[in-house]
């Protein structure tokens, strides 16, 4: 299982500049590559200690399966057991039923001596008529067998799949397969069939549920598109690591010492043949020597290609409004093509890769298969071997070469799976919320509190700069300021969407990391500018975070939000799913329901981002009037820019370039004739009056 294989620039596109190593250009546009897929994931060449890594915690999930794995286990050793019994019937047929030689069961391995006892003394056609039935017994148990070496008839089923390792990959999950055939072969089948899904559930469930409680600062960097891949694609890869390192590999090694027990039982007048047999697994592998990196690059390559593609459809999707009202839909349709081409193009060349292997692997066998028959044939003539023995032998030899061949191709076969596991386990791994475990946190009753905090995003921009702030329960607080001063920044620290780089936060003069994370996001019902609305009915949709509410709750909220009517006039009213008439809402109607959503929430802290940018008059001075009833138990928060609704909180914060100019009530922030507050709201009065 050597790594010391370098890239070669004839397997893919790439230019590389002169006096370059020979695959350089390949290995920096593979590398731009992974960086345009995910920007978090650029590390992705492994070495050798590396992949045993991945390879081990993969199968490490044997542990959740363990009877049905052990079951399949069996009867695949069952399965690579039937060249034990498979070529002596033949031998029977040509030297006692065809040539009328007598029986001789001490040319017989021991676990077939008893049937030919049994047909000692019978007649040709009595023998016949036993091989036969037990031909139709194996048949109707484990399916049909030639004398080639392998199995003509099995049991699987697959999908249709395209050129390009997404489809390849989803087929994989619902795949399933059986060197048997008959009962035995079903029976496998739908076991592994409910194994391979069941895996594949499992760890897709595992991924998802780990993105989904990544920091906003890694979502930020994350394309969407790359995580969907990663869900549907590359976590199907699991499927061949759990099966090949361990399955392949065992029972091959297995399979060959019980034939090569049997040859040398039954053949120790040919010896040279057992050596050939012998010397086919060190071939096998040097013939492997320089592939297995090439194709890990080659796979990561691939999947990179697919995922970039796959990102950029769910980018054009999401914003397919700006595209058409822009006129960019040939521009889309362009990118998409030339995309798709490269995915299709990084899978040919890991194919490519994939062949040249299966050819070096071939002509080794192939080279002492020929030597093979040569020996056997002499044996033969001089008469030292029977010619039932040829067909048994060549049997036995083409059998061992496939249990022999198995151990290095599941080596290899693997490393097209490792890159998609490593792309897993790496967004597995990075740090994430539910890794923050603290005491339950009650409902805030006194304060929320920041004393010199500052927060600096991962690209090195100060958002926030030694700001001090108390923001008091019962009370509203207004955060006003320019856009990106770093309103929305200072508001994300209350639920933990963001830390402070500097700083404490304290609820209750107790820091925040005091607490748990899930407790934390219960005592905040957050609001966002951007309306983010589920295809659920509205009901559901305003009572998502409390879903044990009332229909009479959620028309409360409903009617303080100004959303009652609309939703009303609906046919179906509150029962009206979202995900049929989503786009025939209103900017307003949607932010209305959203806003619904917030009040309903039984949380002590209310925090509201832009809440009255897609309003009407009418509506804002409805929410103006509910954010004033909220605030008589609850702590709130609102972050705006409308006059008519800061004007009437019990404390206004001003903010500009992250930091705290001013604060106070309306009136006494207008009194300042140089104020920053002042000169906003003037300035916002001529813009409106103008």
């Amino acid at each position: 299982m050597s790594d010391a294989a370098t890239e070669q620039p004839a397997l893919g596109a790439g230019s590389s500049s002169p006096g370059a190593a020979p695959g350089a250009g390949l290995v920096a546009f593979e590398r731009a590559l992974d960086a345009t897929a995910s920007p978090l994931d650029t590390e992705t060449d492994l070495g050798l200690r590396e992949t045993l890594r991945v390879v081990w915690r993969g199968v490490a999930y044997i542990r959740h399966f363990p009877v049905r794995f052990a079951t399949k286990f069996f009867i695949m050793w069952l399965s690579l057991l039937t060249p034990l019994v498979l070529p002596w019937p033949l031998k029977i047929i040509i030297d006692n039923v065809v040539l009328g030689q007598p029986v001789d069961p001490d040319g017989f391995p021991f676990h077939f001596v008893a049937f030919v006892r049994f047909l000692d003394g019978m007649s040709p056609a009595g023998m016949m008529g036993w091989v036969i039935a037990l031909a139709v017994f194996m048949v109707v148990v484990i399916g049909g067998f030639g004398n080639d070496g392998g199995a003509n008839d099995q049991t699987d089923a697959t999908l249709a799949e395209g050129h390009d390792t997404a489809t390849r990959t989803e087929n994989e999950a619902n795949n399933a397969f059986s060197k048997f055939a008959g009962l035995l072969g079903f029976a496998e089948f739908r076991l592994q069939l409910r194994l391979s899904q069941s895996l594949n559930h499992l760890l897709r469930s595992q991924l998802f549920e780990r993105i989904a409680r990544l920091p906003m600062p890694l979502l930020a960097d994350q394309r969407i598109g790359d995580s969907l891949y990663r869900v549907m694609y590359d976590t199907t890869a699991l499927q061949n690591i759990f099966f090949q390192t361990i399955m392949s590999p065992v029972l091959a090694i297995a399979t060959a010492f019980m034939i090569l027990f049997v040859m040398k039982s039954n053949y120790a007048q040919a010896p040279e043949l057992i050596w050939l047999a012998i010397c086919i697994l060190p071939l096998q592998f040097i013939a492997m020597l320089p592939f297995p990196r090439l194709l890990r690059r080659r796979s990561q390559a691939s999947r990179a290609a697919g995922s970039v593609t796959t990102g950029n459809v769910e980018e054009g999707m999401s914003n397919v409004l700006a595209v058409q009202s822009l006129g960019g839909n040939k521009r889309e349709q362009a990118r998409f093509r030339a995309q798709s081409a490269e995915s299709f193009k990084r899978y040919r060349v890991e194919t490519l890769t994939y062949i040249l292997y299966r050819v070096a692997m071939g002509a080794a066998a192939g080279l002492l298969g020929l030597v093979a028959f040569y020996f056997t044939s002499g044996r033969i003539i001089e008469g030292v071997l029977t010619p039932g023995d040829y067909s048994v032998l060549l049997y036995y030899y083409a059998w061992l070469s496939g249990a022999l061949t198995a151990v290095p191709f599941a080596w290899i076969r693997i490393q097209q799976d490792v890159p998609g596991i490593r792309r897993v386990f790496f967004l597995m791994d990075l740090p994430s919320e539910s890794d923050r475990k603290g005491h339950p946190l009650p409902p805030v009753r006194r304060d929320i509190e920041l004393r010199g905090v500052d927060v600096t995003y991962p690209d090195g921009r100060r958002a926030l700069k030694a700001v001090d702030l108390r923001l008091n329960a019962g009370e509203v607080t207004a955060l006003v300021g320019p856009t990106g001063a770093g309103k929305t920044t200072l508001a994300y620290l209350l639920p933990g969407f963001l830390d402070a780089t500097a700083g404490t936060v304290r609820i209750d003069g107790i820091d925040i990391h005091e607490y748990g994370l899930a407790s934390l996001r219960e005592q905040v019902s957050f609001v966002f500018q951007e309306t983010q609305l589920f295809s659920d009915s509205i009901l559901d949709n305003i009572r998502y975070g409390n879903p044990n509410a009332s229909q009479a709750d959620v028309e409360r909220v409903a009617r303080l939000a100004g959303a009652h009517d609309f939703v009303s006039a609906f046919p179906e009213g509150y029962a009206t799913r979202l995900g049929t008439v989503v786009s025939k809402l209103s900017a307003g109607q949607m932010q209305r329901i959203a806003i619904a959503r917030g009040l309903l929430k039984p949380a002590s802290v209310l925090v509201l981002d832009e809440p009255t940018s897609a309003l009407d008059p009418e509506t804002e001075s409805y929410l103006v009037r509910a954010l004033r009833e909220a605030a008589t138990n609850r702590l709130v928060l609102v972050i705006a820019h409308r006059l008519s609704t800061i004007a009437h909180a019990d404390n206004i914060v001003f903010i500009e370039d992250g930091e705290i100019r001013e604060q106070g009530t309306h009136e006494a922030l207008m009194a300042r004739p140089d104020g920053h507050y002042r000169r906003f709201v003037n300035l916002a009065l001529e813009q409106a009056g103008g």
